[in-house]
């Protein structure tokens, strides 16, 4: 099954099984979301895709493309929702871009300058957690991780592993490794594992790349998050 369904006004052709955000993106129009990526289990839980549908509020990773939806993606108040979601996230963890190897690698500070992010708006909580640089290559930073599950399901649909984990709720969610010491050392993860690569914060890096790519020449210095989400194919989850 296929159709059409319009997004702001604007007719978006959709194929059988594709979700909103992915429709959207074939398009070439772009819904902010850090929690997706193509070619993985759609998650839900960032809520920066939040769209209206007909009418009703929804979460467009997750959402099937229908005939005759009408998506309202662009409007000032769903832009101040996603503004509101993107500061909290900033002041829950400890991004703190001028000194973060990721800057301008990094989806969350992008994502930021789309939405014109130009402050926290909420206190900082500067956060207390632990950095696991067991590993002799991958470093673990839980000061910088926004629960996106991405890790957790890479290491499982694309890796074969089960590295990662989300454990505890609220305010006590945190990144778990499935190791026999809970350190990274000790678990079965690899350099070269969709794992390490996915993540859209500084929360986990391949040690001794950081500065490879000087800042100011890096993905979303030379081009806005917009344009590449767009351009991310389904096989980039492979």
């Amino acid at each position: 099954m296929s159709g059409t369904l319009t997004i702001d006004d604007q007719t978006i052709p959709f194929s059988d099984g594709q979700t909103i955000i992915e429709a959207a993106r074939t398009a070439g129009v772009y819904i902010p979301h850090l929690c997706h990526r193509p070619g993985y289990t759609p998650h839900g839980s960032c809520k920066l895709c939040t769209v209206k549908v007909n009418g009703r509020t929804c979460s467009a990773c997750t959402f099937p493309a229908a005939e005759g939806q009408k998506v309202v993606n662009n409007s000032e108040e769903l832009q101040e929702a996603r503004l509101r979601i993107t500061q909290m996230l900033f002041v829950e963890g400890n991004h703190f871009c001028p000194t973060c190897e990721k800057s301008g690698n990094c989806e969350l500070q992008a994502v930021g300058y789309h939405l014109n992010m130009l402050d926290n708006h909420f206190p900082h909580f500067y956060a207390h957690r632990k950095v696991d640089a067991s590993h002799p290559d991958i470093l673990i930073d839980h000061n910088r991780c926004i629960f996106c599950n991405l890790c957790v399901r890479a290491s499982r649909e694309s890796d074969g592993k089960d590295v990662f984990g989300i454990a505890g709720r609220g305010i006590h969610k945190r990144l778990i490794v499935n190791s026999p010491t809970g350190q990274l050392k000790d678990s079965n993860i690899s350099v070269e594992d969709c794992a390490v690569q996915v993540c859209p914060t500084g929360a986990i890096l391949v040690k001794r790349t950081g500065y490879k790519t000087p800042i100011g020449g890096r993905i979303y210095d030379q081009h806005p998050i917009s344009t590449i989400a767009c351009k991310k194919r389904e096989t980039d989850a492979t």
